[in-house]
């Protein structure tokens, strides 16, 4: 595998929220330190909204991590929202979608979503990361599935 190609990984969740909703409550950058592991998020230039914007996230474990600075390639309010990773350990990048979806509660249809998270990433450590990309990748959706599910707490609440 070429050191500089990205490795992908994804993972998806139905949430009980109208699409328009669901993009308000995936897109609060704040908010989502409460269901991404391990993370604190926030906006930053122009508050993380529209093209251009910016995120940072600080990723840490017990006191050692690192914060991935992004900045809004894609603005499509409420489907779609891509970022570029900008840093050194980080790079490539990353996406929510959100579809469109119809649930059904006790028999009545509801309007619903289905909130998928991708990574396009490339990973550190040139050959050697891309080459560990298989092992790695089953923890990595692991814990983002482990994020979505608390996203759909959080959606509850």
């Amino acid at each position: 595998m070429d050191a500089t190609r990205s490795c992908h990984a994804e993972a998806s969740v139905e949430l009980r929220l109208a699409p328009e909703v669901a993009w308000d409550v995936a897109m609060d950058w704040e908010r989502q330190s409460r269901w991404m592991l391990f993370t604190r998020v926030w906006g930053t230039e122009n508050g993380g909204v529209g093209v251009g914007g910016g995120v940072a996230a600080r990723t840490s474990v017990g006191g050692v991590g690192f914060t991935d600075d992004m900045v809004i390639t894609h603005w499509d309010p409420p489907r779609e929202c891509t970022v570029k990773h900008l840093g050194k350990l980080v790079r490539g990048t990353g996406t929510f979608a959100i579809e469109p979806t119809v649930l059904s509660d006790r028999g009545t249809s509801v309007p619903g979503s289905t909130f998928t998270w991708s990574e396009d990433v490339v990973p550190p450590l040139g050959r050697l990361g891309a080459f560990a990309w298989p092992v790695v990748r089953p923890a990595f959706e692991a814990m983002m599935r482990i994020s979505l599910k608390r996203l759909v707490k959080e959606a509850d609440a």
